[in-house]
């Protein structure tokens, strides 16, 4: 039970890096984040990280075929997703036109496609824990959720204090961040 549980922490740990730069982004971009919203944002990332591995699970017990085919677009849709966030946070922050801070700034539709992107390599996980049983699976996927959780709350944290630091230049990096992360699932996933 030890190591199940230890083992599962470690994936949340390695599927979370992702979403704890997409974090440090957001609260780079946000530093005056109110703690709510914090807890919100590093939830939503803990639900896709929960979510995305169970699915994977249940695909290989169900679709394991049709999965095996939406594998090979993983990479190009964290790709897209990220670099049209990051891009459109270095329009923002290189022509001036950075927004009031208040609480629209990372917004429900934002914060959707972050998860999605952050998570979705996290589909494959499914096959690693493939012989796990439902329970199993679900256990050691809700584990992988609360380790993306705190690991998020920490990136948020950190984002908040280098974001007052920065201000001005908090979206561009924040932006360089993002595209950064689309283009490493990218090559890790096509060319490694």
């Amino acid at each position: 039970m030890i190591v199940f549980v230890f083992n599962s922490i470690l994936l949340g740990v390695g599927l979370a890096m992702d979403a704890f730069s997409v974090s440090l982004a957001n609260g780079l971009k946000e530093p005056q984040m109110r703690k709510v919203k914090m807890i919100k944002t590093a939830g939503v990332f803990g639900v896709f990280q929960t979510g995305m591995p169970l699915i994977g699970w249940l695909c290989v017990h169900t679709i394991a075929s049709y999965f095996t085919a939406f594998q090979k677009a993983v990479p190009w849709i964290a790709l897209i997703l990220l670099g049209y966030i990051g891009g459109s946070m270095l329009k923002e922050g290189i022509s001036g036109e950075v927004e009031e801070i208040d609480d629209t700034i990372l917004d429900k539709k934002t914060l959707f496609i972050q998860g999605i992107a952050t998570s979705i390599d996290a589909l494959s996980v499914g096959f690693t824990i493939a012989s796990y049983t439902w329970y199993s699976a679900l256990i050691s996927t809700v584990i992988i959720g609360v380790t993306t959780f705190v690991i998020c709350m920490a990136g948020l944290k950190l984002g908040k204090i280098f974001g007052l630091k920065l201000a001005d230049r908090a979206t561009i990096f924040g932006g360089i961040i993002l595209i950064f992360i689309g283009l490493e699932i990218f090559i890790s996933n096509v060319f490694m």
